[in-house]
């Protein structure tokens, strides 16, 4: 296995130790089963086995983090992990501030032309009626872009 995290000036595997170790995670990265190599990975353009990978920075407090398009050629997906657009200012949305919530995500995705938006990193106490109830408020907002709540076990058709 190959694991990739964002350059910030030390070796991936020393990085990933610091937050992959005892007392926070039961064991090392070097405690893992199977090969496993830790490569730091920059901003920019990728090949990374068959797909396009451009990774870009996005804002958040807790180190450095990447934002990833990912592409075949013939489709695209994005992945924007939990950040803090805070960060960046005020916002042009009326929302003040810009925050990490649901309707931030929907309205950058709405900016960037994405056709759909999956909404993840729920409060764990969350039922999966108050997310369904989330999302259906998210997307009465949101007309331009499609609203969903990714699953386990989900199965994207991006044809």
């Amino acid at each position: 296995m190959r694991l990739l995290l964002p350059a910030q000036g030390e070796r991936a595997d020393h990085l990933l130790a610091r937050a992959m170790s005892p007392p926070h995670f039961p064991i090392r990265p070097d405690q893992l089963r199977g090969a496993w190599s830790f490569e730091n990975l920059d901003v920019g353009w990728h090949d990374i086995e068959q797909f396009r990978v451009l990774a870009a920075e996005i804002p958040h407090k807790g180190g450095r983090t990447f934002g990833l398009r990912v592409e075949d050629g013939t489709s695209a997906i994005a992945y924007l992990s939990d950040h803090a657009p805070q960060e960046l200012g005020p916002g042009p949305d009326g929302w003040g501030d810009y925050h990490a919530a649901a309707d931030y995500a929907v309205g950058l995705a709405a900016r960037a032309g994405a056709r759909r938006v999956l909404l993840y990193h729920h409060d764990p106490s969350r039922t999966d009626d108050e997310v369904d109830e989330l999302v259906a408020a998210v997307a009465s907002r949101h007309t331009d872009v499609a609203v969903e709540a990714a699953r386990q076990g989900m199965v994207l058709d991006v044809g």
